[in-house]
């Protein structure tokens, strides 16, 4: 198949396959006669693979371990891959603590302006440019934390 299929086969665009060859994540593909690359089920599902781990907002890096291991110590144990599991957890877990913080601050901050008004009036615009001057603004006051 052709890079155009193989992409479309697994949603992934033309630019991130060529990206993801260059740095070795997917084998080069053979080329047909007249110069075209040429991928195969091999490709398909390793762009699955790679497509998923990305869903899981697995680093590049780490994909590029799991697939190594994957090939090359099969008659080990899975600790490792069970650790960068652990990890990611970690990682999504520091995130989501982060975002409802950032979800409280935007609630405080649109707090500021619960109605219409006009421009020179709006809380969030006054907020905002309070906040620009480096002065304590109302999503991130000590009582918007």
């Amino acid at each position: 198949m052709r890079i155009g299929e193989l992409g479309n086969s697994v949603n992934v665009g033309i630019e991130t396959i060529r990206y993801y060859e260059k740095i070795g994540l997917l084998p080069e593909p053979g080329r047909s006669p007249n110069g075209y690359r040429t991928y195969t089920s091999v490709h398909l599902e390793r762009l699955g693979f790679i497509r998923h781990c990305r869903m899981l907002d697995i680093p590049i890096s780490e994909i590029k371990f799991i697939l190594d291991f994957s090939q090359s110590t099969l008659n080990m144990d899975c600790r490792e891959i069970n650790q960068l599991i652990d990890k990611q957890l970690t990682r999504v877990r520091t995130r989501l603590v982060s975002m409802k913080r950032l979800e409280k601050q935007l609630l405080a901050l649109r707090a500021c302006c619960e109605e219409e008004h006009a421009v020179r009036e709006c809380g969030i615009l006054h907020e905002l440019e309070s906040a620009a001057r480096g002065k304590e603004c109302a999503c991130h006051s000590n009582t918007g934390k």
